[in-house]
């Protein structure tokens, strides 16, 4: 009887999806925060989760992208470059770069991702020996903490069957919107904090995620989640929620399956 390969023995890559031409900010992942590129800031904090094996991003072909590839170069981290609209090509590119096994999908617009969280919902799907889980199906996290983890072989599989153009676009959508297929599955966090809104794609929401750097920053670089909640709970008048900017307008009219994507 074959062996199941043990966590310890898996390749798993977190592939950070990066580009310049966010439509709502331009150029936001190059926005200075506390001294740095966000996405700087962003890949220091993936950085820290213990569950990675390696981490790699993946953005355009582009020259636009090029700031993209020269930060990742100078904070020697790897870049995998390809198609703009075919996100989900470019994750294959950057998994038969890498021979990841599993794939742990971060978007580069969340500078307060938490390492606790990535390492959690890892440990779950290993755990759990699904296809495919994240913490984003039905939403307990804010939204700027979204940690999807998938088989690697399972977005081969869809990028092999599929061409519709939404699930080229939204890497993990043709999975779990499969169940009959893949196993999928929710991670879900207690309290509920899935009203309140850190991820980036306005102004505005840059503004939230400066603050906190300019409050926890300086004296504790590696904060976290638990650090950002007392923060907000000493000035909830600072707090950003899903009242200010719907959550993940993006995937609004597509069917998402037996649970509904929201993050």
């Amino acid at each position: 009887m074959d062996r199941e390969p043990a966590m310890s023995e898996l390749s798993v890559i977190a592939i950070v999806q990066a580009r310049m031409g966010s439509t709502r900010m331009p150029g936001k992942v190059m926005q200075p925060l506390a001294g740095a590129p966000m996405l700087q800031r962003q890949l220091e904090r993936v950085l820290r989760a213990q569950t990675l094996t390696r981490i790699i991003v993946a953005t355009t072909d582009l020259s636009g992208d090029d700031p993209i590839v020269a930060l990742c170069e100078s904070l020697g981290v790897d870049v995998y470059r390809g198609s703009e609209s075919d996100v989900l090509a470019r994750f294959v590119g950057a998994i038969n770069v890498t021979q990841a096994d599993v794939v742990v999908r971060i978007t580069a617009d969340c500078p307060l991702m938490s390492p606790e969280v990535i390492d959690a919902v890892v440990s779950s799907f290993f755990e759990s020996d699904v296809d495919y889980i994240s913490n984003t199906l039905v939403p307990s996290f804010p939204d700027g903490v979204d940690v999807e983890v998938v088989r690697a072989s399972a977005l081969l599989a869809i990028d092999k069957s599929s061409t519709d153009p939404a699930e080229r676009e939204h890497v993990t959508l043709g999975v779990y919107r499969r169940p009959d297929e893949f196993d999928v599955k929710n991670f879900s966090g207690s309290p509920d904090y899935s009203d309140l809104r850190w991820t980036v794609d306005s102004h505005e929401d840059f503004e939230f995620v400066d603050w906190v750097y300019s409050q926890l920053y300086a004296n504790s670089p590696g904060f976290d989640f638990p650090e950002i909640i007392a923060l907000l709970a000493e000035h909830p008048d600072k707090s950003r929620t899903n009242a200010h900017s719907k959550r993940n307008a993006a995937l609004d009219g597509l069917d998402t399956g037996a649970m509904q994507h929201k993050g």
